[in-house]
């Protein structure tokens, strides 16, 4: 009886913590967004098989340095991003139209950083380190979704070969 009750309660607060996840569309869209656009955009590298290291540089000009990259399919990048500017910065890899629905999205979430593969918040005067695996040829492109600076052009592309 007593395990019964357990198991009961377990499922209640499991149910419970469902739906204030589901309801966050930041969440909803990260969840979306690593399926298919992860298959088109590459994966998560390992810092141990980094075949190359990229210094990009944010500024508050609303511009990376640099802003187009090419690299070889199979590549495993570390992108070493610094922070020149006064203002927060990040780096976010993904399609053109992923990165454009999801700065819209961070219009209405001020504030918001991200804790996802593909990406790094850097505040001020800050360095911080993403690694990724391009899988696929093609194009990738890369923005700053903090509110405001993707539609200012603070935006990328990584040319795979």
């Amino acid at each position: 009886m007593a395990a019964a009750l357990i198991g009961a309660a377990m499922l209640t607060l499991a149910g419970l913590a469902t739906p204030a996840f589901a309801d966050d569309p930041h969440a909803m869209h990260m969840q979306h967004s690593h399926g298919g656009e992860a298959t088109a955009i590459g994966e998560p590298g390992d810092d141990a098989n980094a075949t190359r290291t990229v210094d990009v540089d944010m500024r508050d000009t609303m511009r990376f340095s640099p802003a187009t990259l090419t690299v070889k399919r199979g590549d495993t990048v570390r992108f070493v991003v610094t922070n020149n500017g006064k203002i927060r910065h990040e780096l976010t890899l993904g399609t053109t139209a992923s990165l454009a629905e999801h700065a819209k999205m961070m219009q209405q979430m001020p504030g918001m950083t991200h804790a996802e593969p593909n990406a790094v918040t850097v505040d001020p005067g800050q360095k911080k380190t993403l690694v990724w695996h391009f899988t696929q040829a093609g194009t990738v492109d890369f923005a700053c979704l903090e509110p405001g600076h993707f539609e200012a052009g603070m935006k990328g592309v990584i040319n795979v070969r």
